[in-house]
């Protein structure tokens, strides 16, 4: 057994499932945070790689802007 650490086991609870890890799943739209702008998310691209086709800033995932 050895390896193991103390508090770190293999029980429920200790992922990091969903939201936690940070995927949104797939669907939904990038944001651009200044202008507004809103785009189709394309599975497998982050919207942080996208830049709006209307102002060229930076979009973010349209659930982060929502918390």
């Amino acid at each position: 057994m050895g390896n193991f650490r103390s508090g770190q086991g293999l029980g429920r609870g200790g992922g990091r499932g969903r939201n936690n890890g940070g995927s949104f799943g797939t669907g939904g739209f990038c944001v651009c945070a200044k202008c507004g702008e809103k785009v189709k998310h394309q599975q497998g691209e982050k919207c942080t790689a996208v830049k709006c086709p209307k102002c060229g800033h930076v979009m973010v995932r349209e659930e982060l802007l929502n918390k």
